[in-house]
């Protein structure tokens, strides 16, 4: 039974069911198509969401250690995706990966995570699109109801000027020591999030159109939200209070994770979940129009560019608000609406950037999701009709389907924080072994044909092992919890369906 578990899918079967035209998707996608795409997942959450909410709850305007941290630990992953993506082109990214050197139950075990990934990832953005849409929408005079804005259940506070945030201590302290009463304030709870279901159906029908189309329309969203980026961190540089840096590295409050230094590292494992954009690059490797050679490009160029821009958004938006009250789902807006009314005309410019940028990273997670499912269902670990493409779009467009429909209900009900951190435990256990991997297949299989090499192996990719291990344990024990659980409903589903359903499986008995 356990030689079973553990057989590998050869290469040779790989290449065949990619060349084969009944499985192919269309080949639409350029090295410039990759690296936008690698951007419009990575940039997006992790400036416009996620740098506020790590920033308030764990690290304050050390957040910026935290981004290097996870930005060497994603340099490292970076290099073992590019070997992979080069060597194997086959739309499944990790899951594939796995099967082909640690055995199809550690494959199984790394698809179930990526659905994971992928599902919750879509989520978390709606919500932060959420955000600065309801914020967008009230500079023109247009207030959407505050309980239906906001996830099930969650406690909020109206400030001046900033608006409806999240209720914390942290931030009560913060108003207190201000000499304000939050008593007095408006106070209201969430019913259901219904900004973050809609957008999430919008993109699920563009998906289902065609790659093609939508490759086009993240292009457009990826120079508009890197350039508005760029405006913002250089005007806001002038709006830095220096005080709002001091002290850079809060103290610990007495519990782990929660500032000091234990609280940089657990924000570096929050935030790593916006460096997944490389990730969701090697789900399209078989819709790559030269995948030997451009997929490395669309990894590496993609994770760069981005990286240097968070660490940037990053200093700039710690500088101009406090960090306690950086706990919303649209920071980069409060950033802009505390420089002042003579920059009222930069308000609506960076919030359609930021409604743009998300949108594009939306896009991206709900398309690697499908091919995900796709690989899997072509292996028989999945049920057929994931892998059904559509006869006109040639798209994966029931597993789309699903999978929209599934996003959209937990981005209705769940708050931000409880999903980025699942899509962070997710993401690094993927990346972990993709780069132990890297090590074995080295080992075992040194006669493949390797388009692109990882350099100085096995450093580079123990260095990628071991930072995202680090990380991992940095993260909450309800975080683990829900990854446990997770786990154990895949592996439910793998020996009461997958193992016996095996394409593989079944060819040795």
């Amino acid at each position: 039974m356990s030689s079973k578990l553990f057989i590998t899918k050869p290469l040779k079967d790989l290449f065949e069911e990619a060349a084969d035209p009944r499985n192919g998707f269309k080949k639409a996608l350029s090295a410039t198509n990759l690296t936008t795409l690698g951007i419009g997942a990575i940039i997006g959450a992790g400036i416009f969401v996620l740098t506020g909410q790590a920033a308030a709850q764990y690290a304050g305007p050390a957040i910026v250690i935290s981004f290097i941290i996870s930005g060497l630990a994603c340099a490292f992953a970076g290099l073992c995706y590019a070997e992979f993506s080069a060597m194997i082109p086959i739309a499944g990214s990790a899951y594939t990966y796995a099967y082909t050197t640690l055995g199809e139950f550690l494959a199984w075990i790394i698809g179930w995570d990526l659905i994971l990934e992928y599902l919750f990832a879509a989520s978390t953005v709606s919500v932060g699109w959420s955000g600065y849409i309801v914020s967008f929408l009230k500079d023109f005079g247009i207030h959407l109801p505050t309980a239906f804005c906001y996830a099930t259940g969650t406690d909020l506070i109206q400030l001046p000027v900033l608006g409806w945030v999240q209720k914390t201590p942290e931030l009560i302290k913060l108003l207190i020591s201000k000499g304000m009463n939050p008593e007095i304030l408006p106070q209201a709870d969430a019913i259901l999030n219904i900004p973050a279901m809609f957008i999430i159906v919008v993109i699920t029908l563009l998906l289902v159109i065609g790659i093609k189309e939508s490759a086009g329309v993240n292009n457009i969203m990826v120079i508009t939200k890197v350039g508005v980026i760029i405006v913002f961190v250089i005007i806001g540089f002038f709006f830095v209070k220096s005080a709002n840096w001091h002290p850079f590295i809060p103290k610990n409050t007495g519990t782990w994770g929660h500032f000091g230094w234990s609280g940089i590292f657990r924000a570096a494992g929050v935030i790593f979940f916006a460096y997944i954009g490389f990730d969701a690059v090697s789900t399209a490797a078989q819709e790559a129009k030269n995948p030997q050679k451009h997929m490395p490009i669309g990894i590496l160029g993609s994770l760069t560019i981005s990286t240097i821009l968070y660490i940037l958004v990053a200093i700039v938006l710690t500088g101009i608000v406090a960090y306690p009250a950086l706990l919303v789902p649209d920071p980069v807006a409060v950033g802009v609406d505390a420089m002042g009314q003579k920059l009222f005309w930069l308000r609506p410019i960076v919030k359609v950037a930021a409604i743009a940028g998300l949108s594009s990273v939306i896009l991206v997670m709900l398309l690697g999701q499908p091919r995900i499912f796709y690989s899997m269902s072509k292996d028989g670990l999945l049920p057929p009709v994931f892998s059904k493409v559509h006869p006109k779009f040639k798209t994966p467009y029931i597993s789309t389907l699903l999978t929209g429909f599934t996003a959209m209900i937990f981005a209705g009900i769940l708050p931000i924080g409880i999903l980025g951190e699942l899509v962070s435990i997710g993401t690094l256990l993927a990346f972990t072994i993709v780069c132990i991997s890297i090590i074995l297949l080295r080992k075992s299989r040194p006669e493949i044909e390797r388009p692109f090499r990882t350099p100085f192996v096995p450093l580079v990719p123990m260095l990628g092992a071991g930072f995202c291990l680090l990380q991992m344990f940095s993260l909450p024990f309800d975080t683990w919890l829900r990854l446990i659980i997770w786990m154990a409903i895949g592996f439910v589903i793998y020996f009461t369906y997958g193992i016996k359903k095996s394409k593989l499986q079944n060819r040795i008995r």
